[in-house]
């Protein structure tokens, strides 16, 4: 550990993950009736979602192994940067599409390439966002100081649906370009704000193996965290599907009602972040079994949902469980690896919830088209079996 992590250093930290959260919820809010205009269907939409997060959940550990070597904020400026370049070219072929230029397969297949292309880069600042702060953080203060980052996520999320709503009377794409401009904004303050995480010495080097998925110290945490990532991206990613069909809405009102619901889910979150997390002294799986019992009850009660209260109960315990669930999850890896391997397994955790997007979105995309109510379900029964897995093998 170099140093402890200074107000200044947090601050900048949580700005550049607050504006990654929140263009991600952005595109989330947005690109179901998104989509819908520009004719896509409905496994296509969820399609480029999952296929460009199985790339990031790739790219994701590579970037965090590169940070050990080279240090952290290059790594994040990159990301970021790569992520403003991304959107920018997303969004212009969705235009693109919408006038006429780009239509069909073709436009489905561009739009799948941009998307991945954007992920291999933007998937580099999580990991060394993470490390970045354990370089800095004791282990007694790793858990606390991993929920505030979460925080960050938190607020970008909460952000994100409000700007998403107002933003779309100005049109659909009007939130995507809003999210790239202020992605360039939080790259610049990272490169003038934040100090660079001082060089160990080549001689204090320890020589390590390369982390893998497989390593018995986070092989139930990685676990754990793909499972749960499944089942609420398959909520997510059928959420603007459901309130358009159930509640007879136009594209720009699913646009506006999913954003709700996102910021619902997502101040949940924060408020939980703020409190229970900074209160409790839980182990992290002692956290992590209690956010998986609270997502379960709340993707139960949105495999029910006909009203808009209803849904925004399901949504508040999937928040909550959010909470709980993945600062604890980064947190427990972090203190299972050497010091030489933050980074490696800050980039194993970052890499989860874009593997569990790689497959939510398809089974849950799949099962909508089937019958409506089948996705939830399915969140439902995968959450269950990740709180079961968890519970037998958590010593």
């Amino acid at each position: 550990m170099s140093g402890r992590l200074t107000r200044q250093q947090l601050t900048v930290l949580i700005l550049a993950l607050m504006s990654t959260g929140m263009g991600q919820s952005l595109v989330f809010a947005i690109l179901a009736p998104l989509g819908r205009e520009v004719h896509l269907g409905e496994l296509q939409i969820t399609s480029i979602i999952a296929l460009s997060a199985l790339i990031f959940g790739l790219a994701a550990p590579h970037w965090g192994r590169l940070s050990d070597r080279i240090g952290r904020k290059p790594i994040m400026i990159t990301g970021l940067i790569g992520y403003t370049v991304g959107t920018v070219l997303f969004t212009s072929v969705f235009y693109a599409g919408m006038t006429g230029l780009l239509s069909g397969t073709l436009l489905y297949v561009v739009l799948l390439v941009t998307r991945c292309s954007q992920s291999i880069v933007m998937s580099a600042t999580g990991p060394a966002s993470a490390a970045y702060a354990a370089d800095h953080t004791s282990r007694d203060e790793r858990t606390k100081t991993m929920a505030r980052l979460g925080t960050a996520n938190s607020m970008g999320t909460i952000l994100g649906p409000a700007v998403s709503g107002a933003l779309a009377t100005f049109g659909l794409l009007a939130p995507l370009y809003f999210a790239a401009a202020l992605a360039a904004a939080a790259a610049m303050v990272v490169w003038r704000k934040l100090p660079m995480t001082p060089d160990i010495p080549h001689r204090d080097r320890k020589p390590s193996r390369k982390l893998r998925y497989t390593d018995k110290r986070i092989a139930l945490l990685l676990v754990t965290a793909v499972g749960l990532f499944i089942g609420f991206s398959s909520i997510q990613q059928t959420l603007g599907f459901q309130l358009q069909d159930k509640l007879d809405l136009s594209g720009i009102e699913t646009a506006q009602m999913t954003g709700a619901a996102l910021l619902v889910c997502a101040t949940f979150t924060f408020l939980t972040q703020i409190t229970v997390m900074q209160r409790l002294q839980l182990r992290p799986t002692q956290f992590v079994r209690i956010g998986l019992l609270s997502m379960l009850i709340g993707a139960a009660v949105i495999s029910g949902f006909e009203t808009f209260v209803v849904l925004a109960v399901g949504m508040a315990f999937l928040g909550i469980g959010m909470a709980l669930c993945m600062p604890s999850i980064a947190a427990g890896a972090s203190l299972a690896v050497s010091t030489e391997e933050q980074g490696a397994a800050a980039g194993l955790i970052s890499s989860c919830p874009a593997i569990g997007f790689a497959i939510g979105p398809i089974c849950a995309g799949g099962l909508y088209q089937y019958h409506t109510a089948l996705a939830p379900l399915f969140s439902t029964g995968v959450l269950l079996i990740v709180l079961v897995v968890l519970v037998i093998n958590d010593r």
